[in-house]
């Protein structure tokens, strides 16, 4: 493979780490400002800005991985527990980020506090509950490092 390949696929694999962590923060921020009825703060709305940013991040990597694979005819997911896991990741990934962007946009949007906890708590967790769906779990955890 070229070291372009190499240096893309570890970025998208550590990157995915930062999304988990990143929305782990996120609904740790977001649940308790849920269900205490506290008031939404400037420093509430970080974590899920840092969160939609690591996702989008890690959209841009995934399909510059698979052009790049495309563009070689390399098998994207060769070894993949069936053919069609290709396109559920590709699209689990788009679908991640489109909840990711409603998760901040409909939490900025919105006119009250618990709306505001709400979108956040909401969007995130359904955007974490696809990113955790669409991970080929069967590869190493840390592919640069081959753990």
């Amino acid at each position: 493979m070229t070291v372009l390949y190499t240096i893309l696929l570890t970025l998208h694999n550590l990157n995915r780490w930062l999304v988990l962590l990143t929305g782990l923060w996120t609904l740790l921020r977001s649940v308790p400002g849920l269900t205490t009825g506290r008031a939404f703060k400037p420093a509430d709305r970080r974590p899920v800005v840092a969160f939609a940013g690591t996702v989008h991040l890690q959209l841009v990597l995934g399909l510059l991985l698979f052009a790049l694979l495309g563009m070689q005819n390399i098998p994207v997911f060769a070894g993949a527990p069936r053919p069609s896991f290709q396109w559920e990741h590709l699209g689990l990934g788009v679908l991640a980020a489109v909840f990711a962007t409603l998760a901040t946009a409909l939490s900025k949007r919105a006119t009250t506090h618990h709306a505001r906890f709400r979108s956040m708590a909401l969007w995130t967790a359904l955007s974490l509950l696809t990113a955790l769906v669409g991970i080929p779990w069967w590869r190493p955890l840390l592919r640069f490092f081959n753990l």
